[in-house]
C-alpha cells in the first residue's frame, strides 16, 4: 500500500468529542504513538487523513488512490497483512462498522463502500469508540508500541549512579534523554523515554508509561502506570493511568487519575481529580451524541479535557467532569461536571470566553513552545466556539 487514508467515522467520532472537535479520530494519542503514528510505523507507508471539513485544512488528504481505513481502529501486526488481502471491489467491515475499503482520489466519502462485496474480520478489531478507551487501552497500546519503536535498536545507557533501575531491560530511552536520582520500575510493564526528554529528582515511575520527547518529569512525582505523556509537556504530582496528548502542563501536585488531557492544557497547582465516586457507584459522562450523561459502566473515570483548556490552583473536578475546548476553571468548590467549550469560571457559574481574549492567550503560550499559532489553526477554533455555541447556555449572545 503506497497510501493510508484515515477517515473518521461519523458515529465514533462524535463520541469522542471534546477531542475530535480539534483534530480527526486518528490523531488522537493512546499508548506511546498517535493512531496515525501507529498506522504508517506498521504499514510504511504514507499517511493521510479525511475529516471533517474545517479540520482538513490542518491535516490534509492526500488525494492519490489509497487505502481508507477507519481512523479509530488501533493496529497490530496483523492489521496491514488484512487490508493488503483486500481486494478493490471488496469492503471490510466488523458487524455495521465499515473499517476499510479502497477510495479513489475524486471520491469524497465512504458512501460507495456500501456497494462493495462486504467481508467480515476475522477476529474483534480495537476500536477507540468512547473518551474512556482512551485510558483503557493505553497500558496495551503502551506495550505494543514499545515493541514496534524499539525492535532492533539499543537503548541510551542509565548511567546515573543515583538512579534505581528495576526490569532494564524493559526500559528504552532515547537520545538526549536525562535521569537524575529516580527509580524506574519496569518489572509490569515497558518505560519509555523520549528524545530530549527529563526525569528529575526524586520521580518515581512505575510502567507501563511513557514520556513524549522533550517532555519533563518534575521532581517528587508519582507516576502509578499506565500513563502516557505526550511531547514537550511537563508532568508532576500524583498520576495513574491517565493520557496526556501533547504540549499540556500537569506540573505541580495533585492528584490525575483515569483521566485524558489534549494539547495545550494546564493544570493549576494543587488540581485534584476524583476518578471514585463516595458510593463507589458506576460513573455518567457527558455524551454529546446525547446531549445528556450517560453511564460508562466504569467505577473509575476522572476527567476529560479538551484541548487549550486550564484550571487555576487548587481547583478540584468531580469524578466524570468533562471539559471542552478553550475553557478557564477556578475558584473554589466544584464546578459542574460538564463545562462547555470557551466558558470562563467555576462553581459560581460561568461566563464566555470569548474569542479575542481566547487568542491573546493562545498566541502567548505557543510562543512559549516555539509553536506558530496558525491561520488554520484560528479557523478550527473559531469553527469550534461556533459549534459549542450551544451549550453555553447562560450566553445569548455568544
Amino acid at each position: 500500500m503506497d497510501q493510508i487514508v484515515l477517515f473518521d467515522d461519523p458515529a465514533l467520532r462524535g463520541s469522542l468529542l471534546p477531542f475530535t472537535f480539534t483534530r480527526p479520530v486518528a490523531d488522537i494519542r493512546v499508548g506511546i504513538l498517535k493512531i496515525s503514528e501507529k498506522w504508517q510505523k506498521y504499514s510504511g507507508s504514507a499517511v493521510s487523513f479525511l475529516t471533517q471539513e474545517y479540520l482538513q485544512k490542518k491535516f490534509p488528504r492526500n488525494d492519490t488512490p489509497a487505502m481508507a481505513v477507519n481512523g479509530a481502529w488501533l493496529p497490530d501486526t496483523d492489521s496491514v497483512a488484512i487490508l493488503q488481502d483486500l481486494k478493490p471491489n471488496q469492503a471490510l467491515y466488523w458487524g455495521k462498522v465499515l473499517l476499510a475499503a479502497y477510495i479513489g482520489e475524486t471520491e469524497k466519502n465512504l458512501a460507495f463502500a456500501s456497494e462493495r462485496e462486504a467481508i467480515q474480520l476475522g477476529k474483534e478489531p480495537v476500536l477507540v469508540q468512547k473518551t474512556w478507551n482512551i485510558f483503557q487501552y493505553n497500558a496495551s497500546e503502551i506495550k505494543k508500541d514499545f515493541a514496534l519503536i524499539t525492535k532492533g535498536r539499543t537503548s541510551q545507557p542509565i548511567d546515573d549512579p543515583h538512579t534505581r533501575v528495576y526490569g532494564l531491560d524493559n526500559i528504552f530511552v532515547e537520545a538526549g534523554a536525562k535521569i537524575r536520582a529516580a527509580v524506574l520500575n519496569a518489572e509490569n510493564g515497558p518505560i519509555y523515554i523520549g528524545k530530549n526528554a527529563e526525569v528529575q529528582e526524586g520521580a518515581l515511575i512505575r510502567g507501563s508509561f511513557a514520556l513524549g520527547e522533550g517532555s519533563i518529569v518534575n521532581m517528587g512525582a508519582k507516576l502509578r502506570g499506565d500513563t502516557s505523556v505526550g511531547p514537550f509537556s511537563k508532568i508532576g504530582g500524583e498520576v495513574s493511568n491517565s493520557v496526556i496528548f501533547g504540549y499540556s502542563n500537569k506540573g505541580h501536585d495533585g492528584f490525575l487519575g483515569n483521566s485524558v488531557l489534549g494539547e495545550w492544557c494546564n493544570l493549576g497547582a494543587d488540581t485534584n481529580t476524583s476518578n471514585l465516586k463516595n458510593n463507589y457507584a458506576p460513573v455518567k459522562l457527558w455524551d454529546y451524541t446525547k446531549g445528556t450523561f450517560a453511564n460508562t459502566g466504569l467505577q473509575f473515570c476522572g476527567l476529560m479535557m479538551g484541548d487549550h483548556s486550564k484550571s487555576g490552583i487548587n481547583t478540584m473536578f468531580n469524578t466524570g467532569t468533562v471539559v471542552g475546548v478553550g475553557a478557564i476553571i477556578f475558584g473554589e468548590g466544584y464546578p459542574r461536571n460538564f463545562i462547555p467549550s470557551f466558558s470562563w469560571g467555576g462553581s459560581a457559574g460561568f461566563d464566555t470566553f470569548n474569542l479575542s481574549k481566547f487568542e491573546e492567550t493562545v498566541r502567548v503560550v505557543c510562543a512559549r513552545r516555539d509553536y506558530e499559532w496558525t491561520a488554520a489553526d484560528q479557523e478550527i477554533v473559531e469553527r469550534v466556539y461556533e459549534l459549542t455555541k450551544s451549550y453555553r447556555i447562560w450566553d445569548k449572545t455568544s
